[in-house]
């Protein structure tokens, strides 16, 4: 069934739930949606005093919903945003940069723009855009996203039979892209699966077992406990583990040239990180290995840590990387 079809056999909740999809990240065609709808609209198949105040509050809900997973998570949904760069940091204080330099007004704009209009809200949270400041932009651009569109649609109807067999091609592409979305996210954890088969070496060991050998030290073997989070290190108040040093996983050769200066080589390293499997610090081990560094893998990482109750100490803050902030 094409797009067109679907909207029409569907009506307002065809489009709302396109416009949902659209404002949470995904890649839905939320225009094309708004278009069809306001040409059924001028047919009289929906209302467009219903439908416009309803496709409103509907975009306001799901950039709302990034808004606060940005303000409640701060630099960790960022690094999410980011996690597919060659360099998550940079790409982080990059996309927060632009937003930050021209200004909250970009929350106009934003829908019409692929990429920005899943990144400008939670970038906004993240900023810590004041809750209201943020609602009234939105509110405003999602305003101005629905009526352009659906004005489109309305007074552009007479040539709807054009842009419905357009849109049918249009359909067909789209559940493509779907498809091959998925291939590639299938491929992607099949890639990632064969790949990680070669970390299976890589000794890993509980927290408990760490804090035990610190409070049972050897003499012969000294412990240095790493923190390798790749983007951890930006908002005040943030944890390591206590007397744990930095190493820059995006700066890693670098890093263990510094190490083999400092440290002993029979020194015993454990890493930890916050990622989910332990992928930073797998793969950092797996790396200082491959150069004759003997490491360990703190199973669970930062959270584990935590979990247990094991001392901690707070981030210096001149480590601490800070974000601009909307105030």
């Amino acid at each position: 069934m094409s797009l067109a079809a679907w909207v029409a056999a569907h009506g307002y909740a065809s489009v709302l739930g396109l416009l949902l999809l659209s404002s949470l990240g995904l890649p839905m065609p939320a225009g094309l949606a708004l278009i069809l709808a306001g040409a059924a609209s001028h047919r009289g198949l929906l209302r467009m005093e219903v439908l416009v105040p309803l496709a409103i509050l509907t975009e306001n809900f799901g950039a709302t919903t990034l808004f606060t997973g940005g303000r409640l998570t701060g630099w960790w949904l960022l690094g999410r945003l980011c996690r597919l760069t060659i360099d998550p940091e940079n790409c982080i204080f990059r996309s927060a940069d632009f937003f930050y330099e021209r200004g909250p007004s970009v929350l106009l704009i934003a829908r019409f723009l692929p990429g920005l209009n899943s990144m400008a809200p939670p970038l906004a949270g993240s900023l810590n855009m004041r809750w209201w400041k943020f609602w009234r932009l939105d509110i405003l651009g999602a305003m101005l996203h629905v009526c352009v569109w659906t004005g489109v649609g309305y007074f552009f109807s007479r040539y709807i039979k054009l842009v419905t067999d357009g849109l049918a091609v249009v359909g067909h592409v789209a559940a493509g892209f779907v498809f091959l979305v998925l291939l590639g996210y299938a491929g992607l954890w099949v890639f990632v699966s064969l790949r990680d088969r070669r970390y299976s070496n890589v000794h890993r060991i509980s927290a408990d077992e760490v804090v035990r050998r610190l409070e049972n030290p050897d003499p012969c073997h000294p412990i240095v406990i790493a923190d390798v989070r790749s983007h951890g290190y930006y908002d005040p108040g943030m944890l390591r583990i206590k007397n744990s040093i930095r190493v820059e996983p995006n700066r890693l050769g670098a890093e263990l040239d510094a190490l083999r200066e400092t440290l002993a080589p029979e020194c015993d390293i454990y890493v930890y990180c916050s990622c989910v499997r332990d992928a930073t610090s797998i793969r950092i081990a797996y790396a200082m290995e491959s150069r004759g560094t003997r490491v360990h893998v703190i199973e669970g990482g930062l959270r584990a840590w935590l979990k247990a109750g094991w001392p901690t100490e707070l981030v210096p803050a001149g480590e601490l990387r800070h974000l601009p902030r909307f105030d």
